[in-house]
C-alpha cells in the first residue's frame, strides 16, 4: 500500500508535509521566500516528498486517471499528489520548472559565511511505482527521441495526448529484502527488465539572494530561481551518490539557510540523458546542521562549493554550460580540497587524481550540466608504517658488555636447557633465540671424520656456534676471510661500524699490537695460541674408533651437538673472565693458525 502523508513511521523530530501551502511548483526558495517550517540545528526533519511524474500538464494533471491506466487503483495514488494537482496552483508547462520543491526550512544559527550540512538519514519509496518519462526537445538525444511525430500545437492538460510525451511505467518489487524497479517490457526472449533501485533526492538546495531585480516571485519583488537550476546553492544536482548516509555540503547566502527538497528518484544513471530518471515519491529523513568555523574548515577545507562525502568517497562537483568545463571545474575543487583539507601538495594531488580519481557526468539534461570527481576515502586512510627498532647483530658471541654491564649474551646461553638446543648462524640465516633445525640432535659425521671435522673435508675446524675457522664455514664452503658478525677471521682484525680504533681495518693492526693485546686486563692470562694448536695438531684416531665413539656419542641422545654447545658456554664463561679465545684472535705473524696445521717448533715443521 502507498505510504500517505503522516501515516507510518516518522523518523524525525520535525514532519513536513507537502501541500499546496508548503510547496512550489517549478522554483526553488530565494531570500524573500517565506519559511513553512523552523528548527535548532542538528535537528531531524521528516518530508514527505511528492514526484511531479502523473501531474504534470502532459499527463492530464490528474494521477487517478493516469495511474490508473496502468493498473493503480485510487487507494495507491498518494493524496498529497492528488491535492496538488487538483489545487490551481499556476504552472506553466514548458516554461516554469517541472519540480514539486518543498520548503524552505529555516535553521536557527545559520548565517551567511557558515556551511549548511545535510545528512542524509532515511529514504522510503512511498509508492509502489513509479515513471521514467521522456519529452520532445529535450534530452542528450533531443530529436532523436521520442520517436515519432512532434506534438501537436494547441496540446494542453485538457488535449494532453498531443505532448506525445513517452512515459515508461515501473513497478516496484520486494525479492530477497531488496527493493527492484521492473519496467513494463520484455527482451525478444521474454525476459523482463529488472534493476536495484538506489533512492536519493534530485534536488537540495538553500535560499539564494537574487536580489530586486525586474521580474517578481509572488512574494515580494525577488526574481524567481527556476527549480532545474544549479549552482553554489545546490539545486537539481542529480547526484546518485546523495542516498541514505551520505553528507550534502552547501555554503549558506541567505539568514537561516532556507533548506528545500524536491525532484525524488527511486534509480538514476550516470548522465539522465534521457531527461528523467525513474521518478517516485520517497519519505525522507534529513539531520540539518550549520557549521561556522573551524567546524566548516575541518570538513571541507578552504572549498565553499557542493560537496559530497558517503562512507566510502569523497565527491567535488563541476556546474557548468560546457561538459568539458564542468569536468575541468570538479578537478579544480579535487585539488583544493585535497591541497586544504588534506595537506597534499597541489602537484601531488594532481597525480593522485590522474591516477586514481574517477570523473563523471551525473546529469546533462538541464541546461547547467552537473559532473563530479569521486575521491575514495580508504586512498587516504593508511597511516606511515612505524619504523622497527634496530636489532643486535645475529649470533653476536663476543663484544663490549651493554651500558648496564650485563653480558647479554652470557645471559642467554645460561638459559638453553642441557638437551642440546643451542643457537646457530649458518648459511640459511637463524639467529640468537631461534634454534636452528635440528637443535638438540647430533649431526651424522661424515665417513672417516672426527668431531673436529664434521663435514669430512679432512681438515678439522674448530666453529663455535656456526663461526667460521681456517677459511671454511660450518657447512663446509670455503671462507673468503672476511669478518663474519664483527669477529676475525682468518687472523684479520673485523672492522668495527665506528671504523676507528684497532680492528676497523686489517692493515691497522701490527703484530706488536697484536701481542700487546693478548691480555687487556692483567688479571686473566690469554690462552696461548700454540697450545691450541698442539691440541688440534693431534693425530686422528683410526678410522674404526671414530666411528665407535661417534656411534657411542650419537646413542647419548645428541652428545656431539652437546659438545659443542658446551665450546659456547666454555666461550662464554672466558669471555666474562676477560680472557680472548683461541682461533678468535690474530695470531701473530709466524704462528700456525687452530687448524691442524704443526706450530712452527713442532717437529712435522722442521725442515720448512
Amino acid at each position: 500500500m502507498a505510504l500517505q502523508p503522516g501515516k507510518g513511521k516518522v523518523e524525525g523530530k520535525h514532519y513536513l508535509p507537502s501541500t499546496p501551502e508548503t510547496v512550489r511548483w517549478g522554483e526553488l526558495p530565494t531570500a524573500r521566500t517565506r519559511p513553512v517550517l523552523t528548527v535548532d540545528t542538528g535537528a531531524t526533519v521528516t518530508v514527505d516528498t511528492v514526484s511531479q511524474e502523473g501531474i504534470l500538464e502532459d499527463q492530464g494533471r490528474d494521477p487517478d486517471a493516469f495511474f490508473g491506466r496502468h493498473g493503480v487503483t485510487t487507494a495507491e495514488v498518494l493524496e498529497d499528489a492528488r491535492a496538488i494537482a487538483a489545487s490551481g496552483m499556476p504552472h506553466r508547462f514548458g516554461v516554469d520548472g517541472p519540480h514539486i520543491v518543498t520548503g524552505p526550512v529555516y535553521v536557527r544559527g545559520a548565517e551567511p559565511g557558515d556551511v549548511l550540512r545535510i545528512e542524509v538519514v532515511s529514504l522510503l519509496p512511498r509508492a509502489r511505482y513509479g515513471l521514467i518519462s521522456n519529452r520532445h526537445g529535450q534530452g542528450l538525444l533531443a530529436g532523436e527521441f521520442p520517436e515519432g511525430p512532434p506534438p501537436d500545437d494547441d496540446a494542453d492538460s485538457r488535449h494532453w495526448h498531443g505532448f506525445r510525451t513517452v512515459s515508461s511505467f515501473c513497478a516496484v518489487e520486494r525479492r530477497r529484502g531488496k527493493l527492484f524497479g521492473a519496467l513494463d517490457a520484455s527482451t525478444a526472449g521474454g525476459a523482463r527488465v529488472r534493476f536495484p533501485l538506489m533512492p536519493f533526492m534530485g534536488i537540495m538546495a538553500v535560499a539564494v539572494e537574487t536580489g530586486a531585480e525586474s521580474g517578481t516571485d509572488g512574494d515580494g519583488g525577488a526574481v524567481a530561481m527556476p527549480s532545474t537550476s544549479v549552482g553554489l546553492h545546490g539545486g537539481a544536482l542529480d547526484c546518485r551518490e546523495l542516498g541514505v548516509g551520505a553528507r550534502l555540503y552547501l555554503p549558506v547566502q541567505v539568514p537561516g539557510a532556507l533548506f528545500a527538497v524536491g525532484d525524488p528518484h527511486y534509480s538514476a544513471g550516470d548522465g539522465k540523458i534521457g531527461l528523467t530518471a525513474l521518478e517516485g515519491p520517497l519519505r525522507a529523513t534529513f539531520r540539518l546542521t550549520a557549521l561556522r568555523e573551524p567546524a566548516a574548515r575541518s570538513a571541507l577545507g578552504t572549498l565553499r562549493e557542493p560537496f559530497v562525502e558517503t562512507e566510502a568517497c569523497w565527491l567535488t562537483l563541476g556546474l557548468d554550460v560546457d561538459v568539458t568545463e564542468a569536468v575541468r571545474r570538479a578537478a579544480r575543487s579535487a585539488v583544493l580540497f585535497l591541497s586544504s583539507r588534506l595537506g597534499l601538495e597541489r602537484a601531488a594531488a594532481l597525480a593522485y587524481l590522474t591516477a586514481a580519481a574517477d570523473f563523471g557526468i551525473s546529469q546533462v539534461v538541464n541546461g547547467v550540466h552537473t559532473a563530479y570527481c569521486r575521491l575514495r576515502r580508504a586512498d587516504f586512510s593508511e597511516t606511515p608504517p612505524r619504523p622497527r627498532l634496530p636489532r643486535a647483530a645475529l649470533g653476536r658471541l663476543v663484544g663490549p658488555e651493554d651500558d648496564d654491564g650485563l653480558d647479554r649474551d652470557a645471559a642467554i646461553d645460561s638459559e638453553i636447557s642441557d638437551n642440546g638446543s643451542r643457537d646457530t648462524i649458518g648459511r640459511h640465516g637463524g639467529g640468537r633465540g631461534r634454534p636452528s633445525a635440528g637443535a638438540g640432535t647430533a649431526r651424522p659425521l661424515a665417513a672417516g671424520a672426527s668431531l673436529a671435522d664434521a663435514d669430512g673435508d679432512g681438515q678439522e675446524s674448530s666453529a663455535v656456534d656456526g663461526q667460521p675457522v681456517d677459511g671454511h664455514t660450518v657447512d663446509g664452503s670455503a671462507g673468503d676471510g672476511h669478518a663474519v658478525d664483527g669477529q676475525p677471521v682468518d687472523g684479520h682484525g673485523a672492522r668495527t661500524p665506528g671504523g676507528d680504533g684497532p680492528g676497523s681495518d686489517p692493515a691497522d693492526v701490527s703484530p706488536n699490537d697484536q701481542a700487546e693485546d693478548e691480555d687487556t686486563d692483567g688479571d686473566t692470562p690469554a690462552v696461548p695460541v700454540g697450545q691450541e694448536a698442539t691440541a688440534a695438531s693431534r693425530p686422528p684416531p683410526p678410522p674404526g674408533q671414530r666411528s665407535h665413539d661417534h656411534d657411542e656419542a650419537r646413542a647419548a641422545g645428541g652428545q656431539t651437538a652437546g659438545v659443542i654447545g658446551q665450546r659456547s658456554r666454555d666461550h662464554g664463561e672466558a669471555r666474562a673472565a676477560g680472557a680472548r679465545q683461541p682461533g678468535r684472535d690474530p695470531a701473530p705473524r709466524g704462528a700456525g693458525k687452530a687448524t691442524g696445521r704443526p706450530a712452527p717448533d713442532s717437529p712435522s715443521a722442521a725442515g720448512r
